[in-house]
């Protein structure tokens, strides 16, 4: 499954402002394989941060989750509003990981 950061947090949101988050959440946790794209593009809650947390701690050693992001990992405390919870979300994420970094100009700024 590939979906934007943004938009997990709204079909997020929405599961928990109805009352069935346990079920969406779980639907996002059987996935093989889970890429979540752009994180950190855009401002995310405490409450958002949470909810991201409790996705990554079901996949826990049990599927594989890819994130990208521009931002640095160092930086995640002030992304999710939260040192503990990025440090919570970071210790599942990077046990037993690989991470890629790559540099170089954008491939959609090849044609400007």
């Amino acid at each position: 499954m590939f979906i934007n950061c943004h938009e997990l947090l709204i079909r997020l949101r929405a599961a928990y402002e109805k009352g069935t988050v346990e079920r969406v959440l779980r639907r996002y946790a059987r996935y093989e394989l889970l890429i979540i794209d752009e994180i950190g593009y855009l401002p995310i809650q405490k409450h958002e941060a949470d909810l991201i947390f409790q996705l990554l701690n079901m996949r826990y050693e049990t599927h594989s989750t890819i994130f990208t992001t521009n931002i640095a990992l160092s930086g995640w405390g002030e992304l999710f509003k939260s040192p503990e919870t990025a440090a919570a979300i970071l210790d599942r994420m990077v046990h037993h990981v690989k991470i890629y970094k790559i540099k170089g100009k954008s491939y959609r700024m090849k044609h400007t």
